[in-house]
C-alpha cells in the first residue's frame, strides 16, 4: 500500500504565498512523475504542474511564473510553492504520483486534497 499525505493549504490574501507539500509512504520502490492538480467548485480537475524524476517541470499557462514545483526524491515528497496568489487559484489541490511498488506494480496514487482559498 502507498499513502500520499498533503499539507500546507489554507486561507491567504490575494498576492500572498503558500507552500504545499505531499509526502508518500509505504511499499515504494521508485516514483516517476509527480504532479499537482486542482479542482475549483463546479469545474473539472485540472493539471497545475508536473515534475519528472530527473527534475524537468511543466506548468499550466495560468500559473507559469507564479508557481514552482519541486521534489525531494530521498523523502518521496513533492512541493508546490505558490506566489502572487489570485482569487481564481482558489480550489482543492491534489498531489499525484506515479509509483512503482516493491511488489513491482505501477500505479497512480492521489493525495486526499488540501483546500487553498485566496480571498480578502
Amino acid at each position: 500500500q502507498v499513502q500520499l499525505v498533503e499539507s500546507g493549504g489554507g486561507l491567504v490574501l490575494p498576492g500572498g504565498s503558500l507552500r504545499l507539500s505531499c509526502a508518500a509512504s509505504g511499499s515504494i520502490f521508485s516514483i516517476n512523475a509527480m504532479g499537482w492538480y486542482r479542482q475549483a467548485p463546479g469545474k473539472q480537475r485540472e493539471l497545475v504542474a508536473t515534475v519528472t524524476r530527473g527534475g524537468s517541470t511543466r506548468y499550466t499557462d495560468s500559473v507559469q511564473g507564479r508557481f514552482t514545483i519541486s521534489r525531494d526524491n530521498a523523502k518521496n515528497t513533492v512541493y508546490l510553492q505558490m506566489n502572487s496568489l489570485k482569487p481564481e487559484d482558489t480550489a482543492v489541490y491534489y498531489c499525484n504520483m506515479g509509483v512503482l511498488t516493491i511488489e513491482w506494480r505501477q500505479a497512480d496514487y492521489w493525495g486526499q486534497g488540501t483546500q487553498v482559498t485566496v480571498s480578502s
